[in-house]
């Protein structure tokens, strides 16, 4: 199954409930929501509280994407603020494993993210207790970026990976998702498709949603 999880990074924050409706009148299904410390990555966004006034906002799962160092650290305040997806970056995780049931022990579904450097390989000792692994298909740290193609032999990689252990992790991808890149990716495994200019960059959230859906839609059952 396809979700469009809307990334409200490109949202417009003065009418940020209004604008997460339209995208799901549009079918969005999860709430992407990128945390950023200005360390990690060279950007510094949102914190909890931000995420408390969106949960009274959406019914849908709020995916939190942290971008930071020493998550674990932070992991309960999200949760609390209403999280229901906590994904980490692999590159900020000196315990990977510690951390990813750290987020499954206060609650919320537990995902790992891996940059555009990073390879599938490195994920194989935690790959059995993930619920999701995003893969980053631009540099993390702004919206906007061009989708970088490298990305795709991972998604093969992982969807190969579960299929041959079988485990139950779902793929998303996060990065450049766009009309012109949507069903490379879902083609590659990409199940979860985050989007934020391509959804809240121009024009109506609700249409935009709607159309990469379709073009995702018509992706799998060309799908090979």
């Amino acid at each position: 199954m396809i979700e469009l999880a809307a990334s409200i990074l490109s949202a417009d924050f003065a009418h940020l409930g209004e604008q997460v409706a339209r995208a799901t009148e549009g079918g969005a299904t999860v709430v992407h929501v990128d945390i950023m410390d200005g360390h990690f990555v060279p950007n510094l966004t949102i914190g909890p509280p931000v995420v408390k006034s969106l949960r009274k906002a959406t019914d849908l799962p709020l995916d939190c994407h942290l971008m930071i160092e020493n998550p674990d650290e932070f992991i309960p305040a999200f949760v609390e603020a209403g999280a229901s997806w906590v994904s980490v970056h692999q590159e900020a995780c000196v315990h990977l494993d510690r951390t990813l049931h750290h987020i499954r022990d206060h609650g919320a579904l537990a995902g790992v993210v891996i940059n555009p450097a990073t390879p599938v390989d490195m994920l194989s000792e935690v790959l059995d207790i993930v619920d999701y692994v995003l893969v980053m298909s631009v540099n993390p740290g702004f919206g906007g970026q061009k989708f970088l193609p490298n990305s795709l032999h991972k998604m093969r990689q992982l969807s190969e990976m579960r299929a041959r252990q079988g485990w139950n992790f779902r793929i998303e991808v996060d990065g450049g998702v766009a009309l012109d890149t949507v069903a490379h990716v879902v083609r590659a495994g990409a199940e979860i498709l985050v989007a934020g200019n391509a959804v809240f960059g121009k024009g109506d959230p609700k249409t935009n949603a709607e159309k990469l859906l379709k073009a995702a839609t018509e992706a799998t059952l060309q799908k090979v």
